[in-house]
């Protein structure tokens, strides 16, 4: 049944923990199992947290916190999550967040510069970007258009 699962995705322990659970095998049997694919290197949450950081970050631009909260999500546990988290380079989460901003106000071209702000905004917050780090980065973007802070509001929140 493991094997089987991991032919379709790669899976973390506790995933494979729970399919087995909720197929009825025996918990020493199950961990038994688990300890077995580990030491073979079938399942490395390692491998799987390094793995999920950078294909969902590329990806899908999503940024630490998002991506902490899938792997938390996942059964991951808490140290190897702060390691693969730490892997990604500060500066690149910032370029993807970037780039995000940039496609989000070239598709609401021609809206109101306050409806553009809160979109790319509300964007980059459901990616997991902090609010203070999105305010700045879209009000960066729309002053290169020419467009001033000032008019999206107090201290340019939309």
């Amino acid at each position: 049944m493991c094997l089987r699962l991991l032919a379709r995705a790669p899976r973390t322990r506790a995933q494979l923990a729970d399919a087995l659970r909720r197929r009825g095998v025996p918990e020493e049997t199950a961990r038994a199992v688990l300890d077995r694919f580990a030491e073979t290197g079938l399942i490395d949450d390692e491998a799987f947290a390094d793995a999920w950081v950078s294909s969902r970050h590329l990806g899908r631009g999503l940024a630490r916190r998002a991506l902490a909260h899938e792997l938390r999500h996942r059964g991951v546990a808490e140290e190897t999550v702060r390691r693969a988290i730490d892997r990604l380079d500060p500066e690149r989460e910032i370029a993807t967040a970037r780039e995000l901003v940039a496609r989000k106000l070239a598709a609401t071209r021609g809206a109101d510069p306050r409806v553009r702000a809160r979109r790319a905004v509300g964007m980059l917050a459901r990616k997991g970007y902090p609010a203070g780090l999105a305010f700045q980065l879209v009000r960066e973007a729309l002053e290169a258009e020419g467009i001033e802070a000032d008019d999206l509001g107090p201290s340019g929140d939309p």
